[in-house]
């Protein structure tokens, strides 16, 4: 009797556990000055690398257990992280206020190419942007050339003679983080998110890394200047997501 009594605990207790971890909470996002529904607001729950966005009643719904963290960014507001309570799953759809930034825009100038028609002109007017990965057979490594790339020789010598060591110094102090790559490329919600952001606070957030750490791992993948300025915040997830892979290979079969 006692043993049937001890396996309907864990039972009880492994079935209240799994529901915890399988809960829909809701939400809405307002702005804290005028309490306006915001739309779009992207929501990423950083425990379980899940995504989602406010709809145009500014409303949300996302997995989600006790203490897990979500974390709020919307263009023109401060970034928010909140934790997720046992009052919030209790009683539901909570309000989630967030404050715009006080933000001078300059001026900006673009200045257009004036084209004059003649083939042999115009094709020394218009930029010429040459930022290609390469790749040397026996590496598994790729490297990036272009004229604001002067290293990218250097780095290709180096590597050639010992492959695994800068990729080693990047991701081996970071296994627990680099594990969320491949969770976030497999979710449709947060590579919509991505593509359109280009600030790098939700990888940051998520990775649990500061904007050097992010450019300095895309400088040692051997990654242009003008690739870690430009690229929106997907294409430097599949960046860093590309060389944890190369560095996986060769830490292997070292």
């Amino acid at each position: 009797m006692t043993r049937f009594i001890l396996l309907i605990t864990l039972l009880f207790i492994a079935a209240n556990s799994f529901a915890q971890d399988n809960n829909i909470i809701k939400g809405t996002v307002m702005n804290d000055a005028d309490d306006n529904l915001l739309e779009n607001v992207n929501i990423v729950n950083l425990n379980q690398v899940k995504g989602t966005t406010t709809n145009e009643k500014g409303e949300f719904s996302i997995k989600a257990a006790v203490n897990d963290t979500l974390f709020f960014s919307y263009l023109g507001f401060k970034s928010l992280r909140v934790r997720v309570t046992n009052d919030w799953l209790k009683f539901g759809d909570i309000k989630v206020k967030m404050t715009e930034l006080g933000i001078a825009l300059e001026e900006v100038v673009v200045r257009p190419v004036q084209l004059t028609g003649y083939v042999e002109i115009d094709a020394k007017l218009i930029p010429i942007y040459d930022n290609y990965r390469y790749r040397i057979s026996g590496l598994n490594t790729g490297y990036e050339g272009g004229s604001n790339q002067p290293g990218a020789v250097s780095k290709v010598l180096s590597s050639i003679f010992n492959p695994a060591d800068f990729l080693y110094n990047v991701f081996g102090k970071r296994p627990r983080q680099m594990k969320k790559l491949r969770q976030m490329k497999e979710n449709d919600e947060i590579r919509n998110l991505l593509q359109s952001k280009f600030d790098r606070e939700t990888l940051m957030a998520v990775l649990q890394l500061e904007r050097a750490d992010i450019d300095e791992i895309l400088n040692k993948c051997s990654y242009s200047k003008d690739f870690i300025r430009t690229a929106n915040d997907l294409q430097i997830l599949d960046a860093i997501s590309g060389c944890y892979e190369e560095y996986k290979i060769l830490n292997r079969d070292k």
